[in-house]
Order: C-alpha cells, then structure tokens, then sequence
C-alpha cells in the first residue's frame, strides 16, 4: 500500500440531489484531432434526470444519457470508453474525464452539450473541470439523494489476475471506499492506493494524466497515423504521462514519500469512478477493489450488476 487516506477526515456529501448553479464553458484541443479547438459546456439539469450528453453538431439526434446501457466500446489501441445512442454517428469518446465528476463532486444531474464526439483534452487531466464548477456553484435540488449499493460481494476477472470486485455498503455515513493497485512492467511499476471518494480527494487527484509508454506514444506518431482514429490524437508531453521502461519521459505529478503515484490516482480517481457513474438512479456506495483492471472490466462489472439484478437501495 503506497497511500491510505481512509483514515483521514470524511467529508459527507449533500443530503439532496444537486445540479450546477449557471453554465460552464470551455474549450482546448480535441482529444482525437488535436489539431482542431473542441467546445464543452456543461448545464443545469432538474432533479431525478442524471447526467445527458448532446452534441450540438447533430441537431436531429437525441441526447445520450450517461448510462451502462448506452456503452457502445472501451477502445481497442486507445482504451476510453465510448457512449452513443441511436444513429452509429452520435457518439461520445473518452467521456472518462467528464463523467468521473458526478460521483467525484457528488453532483447528481448535468446536461453536457459538445461540438463534436471528441472532447477537449486538457493539460491537467480534470483539473481545469473542478476549477471552473467550483467558480460557478452548486445547488441543491428538492429531490432527496438516493445511494445505491449490491446486493452481495461480486468480482470480474479478466487476463493476467486482473479483476474488479465490488462489495455492499455498510456503516452510519453512505461513502464509496475504492482500493485500487496498478501494476506496469515500465517505471510506473507497482503502485497502490486506498481512500474514501469525496469532493477534497477527487479534487486533489483529478490532476492525474492519462499515462501511454513511450513505445505507444512513439506507435501513434508513426504508424497509427495510417488510423483515422489516431493520425490527429491530441496527445502532447503536457496533457498525458509518458512512461519508458525506467523512468518517465515527462514530469511525473502527485508525489508521495518520493514516488509518483499519478498513474494509480489517475486510475482510481478518474477511470473508475467514470465505470461507476455509468449506474443510473442514485449515487453508488460500497467498496471497490480493483487489481489491474481497466475500462472493459469496469463497464463488464456494471453490466452484469444490471444483468443480474445486483443493485438495491442502501440504507443507513
């Protein structure tokens, strides 16, 4: 274990649903055409709607909800994970960074309106995100919050020990509890955390990048670039991680006690919590243990909760 805060001070998130207090707008270069400047705006939502995506490029398609059942992939060569609704062409990609707020701030109900499928990439992960709802506001909502939780313990498991489980809620204060543990054959190496997810600890983690070895950045820039998908990709030394075999190629972030944990935070602040937020009707709590996994074992985990009829309301 490198860092465990569970024992620090927890702060309980509001009793009620919560939305924006005015609209957010920002922009910067696209996460798959790098070359091109992507627009984001994020609005207030009523109470009991959850989280939508609706491209303004794409006047006569529906809004996508920000739901399990609308995950269409989790990426091949570039794992994020892809959200469409009705038409093949009204998709969302790498919506990882944007979702991850709602169970990160606790904010329960958000419209988010794009120029294109391919979201700004910023430098500080989901940093400038967090900056920019604190500047404009919450609010709460009439509606009373609801958690969720599992039935019972249940685990996935996918290749190499890889695997997710997720285990009920239990205690006086509803909290989601995530142990997560990464392991690279580069100089990321090991690395494990363990905290309870709420607002400080979201916001002090969302400046994790994205991290690809330098062999995969060096893929992309050659021969990716025969790829649609990945000629244009917007990744630069300042908006990812770049991990060699022993040591990084760029300035690591969130030190502890002399490692860089960016590349577990990252995991365990952004990437799973997104899989998580992917569960629609409340706000998830239990504990989450996840060893090497990733956005497909984390969207298969959310999938067969629902499959099998796994969720119920938390009490207490």
């Amino acid at each position: 274990m490198d860092w465990d805060t569970t024992s620090e001070p927890f702060e309980v998130p509001s009793a009620r649903e919560t939305t924006l207090k005015t609209s957010i707008f920002l922009k910067g270069r696209g996460t798959f055409f790098g070359k091109a400047i992507r627009t984001l705006t994020l609005e207030p939502a009523p109470a009991g709607t959850g989280w939508w995506m609706d491209r303004d490029d794409l006047p006569n398609d529906l809004p996508t909800r920000v739901s399990v059942r609308n995950v269409w992939t989790t990426g091949s060569i570039i794992s994020n994970i892809v959200l469409r609704s009705g038409a093949p062409h009204n998709y969302v990609r790498m919506v990882e960074h944007l979702i991850a707020l709602k169970p990160g701030l606790s904010l329960d109900n958000v419209r988010i309106r794009l120029d294109s499928g391919d979201p700004p990439l910023f430098d500080r992960g989901s940093l400038d995100l967090v900056e920019q709802i604190e500047q404009a506001g919450t609010v709460e909502q009439e509606a009373l919050a609801r958690y969720i939780t599992v039935t019972e313990p249940c685990c996935v498991c996918g290749t190499n020990g890889a695997f997710v489980a997720i285990a009920p809620h239990s205690g006086p204060f509803p909290r989601l509890t995530l142990d997560v543990a990464i392991q690279f054959s580069n100089a990321i190496g090991q690395q494990r955390v363990r905290y309870d997810l709420d607002r400080p600890r979201f916001r002090a983690a969302s400046i994790a990048r994205t991290n690809t070895s330098s062999a995969k950045k060096t893929y992309c820039q050659t021969v990716g670039r025969i790829f649609a998908d990945i000629r244009n990709l917007g990744y630069t030394h300042q908006n990812i991680l770049i991990v060699g075999r022993r040591r990084y190629r760029n300035e690591p972030r969130l030190l502890h006690n002399g490692k860089s944990l960016e590349a577990v935070w990252h995991r365990a602040a952004l990437d799973l919590p997104a899989a998580l937020a992917l569960m629609e009707g409340g706000r998830l709590v239990g504990r989450v243990t996840s060893y090497r996994a990733g956005h497909a074992l984390d969207v298969q985990l959310m999938t067969q909760l629902v499959l099998r009829g796994m969720l119920k309301e938390a009490v207490g």
